[in-house]
């Protein structure tokens, strides 16, 4: 038999929604204990009024991180700033932060903020400090009515294991599988789903409001309407932004030209479309990879809290993120477009072939690894789609040929020119044709459905249908030819920043 002693620890949290009473003493005792600023929260007490007047009530729920089995934070981030301890618990070491938000993007719970003073990712940590110390958490000794229950599940005779293994207990949002330690007693079903309240009109709330309108505030509640059987609208919450904004979409795109204009020529370079020893293949390809991937550096790094930090990625970097692993393979892409650009200046045919190959693999994993860091992004349903890395691939494509039209129309053959008009007009083709099948068929979730609804007919609209208007024109490439080439462009560059922006649109807690 197993001594109690020699067990481990997994701390866990039992919040009892019956007691709750609303006074927010856990929020402003979390500020006090953990120095937190003003406009940013690590718990808060969410509220929502359920039923009509005079058959009401106010149903409160306890929201802050849910220190998850499988925390999807911990995975996406890239230097292990976000990790679980032994305990169960999920911490933050905030020298190693690098500020790139990728923990925020995971989280389906929105618990995790950048701090505006010190620019590092936080959230609940369960006041390890207090712990390790033997103390329990701040929340914890301040809740007039003993609403939040803190202990040890694998301890039998803890109130957090009798709690869960005896009582009817709640979690949120249990088909992310990420396997909360947070445990909801008596909780109202409209105050645990994100959207199972109506948002309130114009965005009042009971003590606040949310707005004015910012491109980046992500507004609460369900905009159409409650989704419980009974009457429910949000009033009170806290305002929530989307973590990655236009350099995250920007990034999308140069790093579609700098992967597609080398894809592109060597491919036409294996097919006979274009010559190896051609201008645009052995200069134009490689310089225009180069320059795009250095502008996509730049922005990546330009869109970190902590740009300072941004070599930890190299030096303490955890390969379970996409964040790493993409900065690895664009690395490598931007080595081997280097040294085509050199064995293309000293006409090393052999050579440059197999440099072209070995960049042209590397350059369909630029284009495509994005989709796989979106993927660890749980909560954003509308970026979990298996064909987004095909279309990211055709998106690269119809980007780079695109950008090597107006040089091929200078130094290449009619015959390639005509190519890449029609490589232009099947890729937008393609790209339009992805893009009705991801609109028209039903969405799996509410979620992914708002999402695509401010993406097409919302917020993000007007980008949605120039990006939509832009390829469209470039269809017709092998009539209009180079005139083509701005249309694709812009419409590309808005349609990326409509999809990455409206993925971030509906919100989370």
């Amino acid at each position: 038999m197993t001594n109690l002693d020699e067990r481990p620890v997994r701390w866990l949290k039992v919040l009892d929604q019956t007691r709750c009473i609303g006074c927010h003493a856990c929020t402003t005792a979390c500020k006090s204990e953990n120095e937190v600023p003003l406009g940013v929260t690590r718990t808060y007490v969410k509220s929502v009024d359920v039923g009509e007047f005079p058959q009401a009530r106010r149903s409160f729920q306890v929201t802050r991180c849910n220190q998850c089995t499988d925390a999807p934070c911990v995975t996406a981030c890239p230097t292990e700033a976000m990790y679980k301890r032994p305990d169960g618990i999920v911490d933050f070491d905030k020298s190693i932060c690098i500020g790139c938000k990728a923990c925020m993007a995971a989280c389906p719970y929105d618990a995790i903020f950048i701090n505006p003073e010190d620019h590092s990712a936080e959230k609940c940590n369960f006041c390890a400090h207090r712990i390790d110390g033997g103390l329990e958490p701040a929340c914890v000794t301040v809740c007039p009515t003993e609403a939040i229950l803190v202990g040890d599940m694998n301890d039998p005779t803890s109130k957090v294991a009798q709690a869960v293994k005896r009582q009817p207990v709640l979690v949120r949002r249990p088909e992310k599988e990420t396997g909360p330690g947070l445990f909801y007693l008596g909780a109202h079903q409209a105050t645990l789903d994100p959207l199972g309240a109506k948002r309130p009109e114009g965005g009042l709330y009971a003590w606040s409001t949310q707005g004015p309108p910012d491109p980046q505030l992500v507004p609460s509640g369900h905009p159409e309407g409650a989704r419980s059987s009974a009457a429910a609208l949000l009033s009170y919450d806290i305002p929530h932004y989307a973590p990655w904004g236009w350099r995250v979409s920007l990034y999308t795109w140069t790093k579609s030209i700098a992967a597609g204009a080398f894809l592109v020529a060597v491919l036409f370079a294996l097919t006979g479309l274009m010559a190896w020893d051609g201008p645009v293949t052995r200069y134009v390809a490689p310089l225009l990879a180069l320059v795009f991937l250095g502008i996509t550096g730049v922005l990546l790094i330009w869109d970190l809290k902590h740009p300072s930090r941004f070599w930890l990625i190299f030096t303490r970097h955890q390969w379970g993120s996409w964040l790493v692993r993409g900065s690895f393979i664009i690395g490598a892409f931007g080595a081997a477009a280097s040294a085509a650009l050199v064995v293309g200046f000293f006409d090393l045919l052999i050579t440059q072939q197999v440099i072209g190959v070995i960049g042209a693999v590397t350059g369909l994993a630029t284009a495509c690894y994005t989709a796989y860091l979106f993927a660890q992004a749980k909560a954003r349903d509308l970026w979990q789609s298996p064909l987004l890395p095909a279309h990211l691939a055709v998106q690269a494509i119809l980007a780079g040929a695109a950008s090597l039209l107006p040089f091929a129309l200078a130094m290449a053959p009619q015959s390639s020119v005509h190519a890449l008009e029609v490589a232009l007009a099947v890729s937008a083709a393609a790209h339009l044709l992805l893009l009705w099948t991801e609109t028209t068929l039903p969405h799996v979730t509410a979620h992914a459905r708002l999402a695509g609804h401010e993406m097409t007919r919302g917020r993000f609209a007007t980008f949605f249908r120039v990006g939509l208007v832009g390829v469209l024109v470039s269809v017709a490439a092998p009539l209009i030819g180079v005139v083509a080439v701005p249309f694709a462009l812009i419409g590309l560059l808005a349609h990326e920043h409509a999809y990455v922006q409206a993925g971030q649109s509906v919100p989370l807690a």
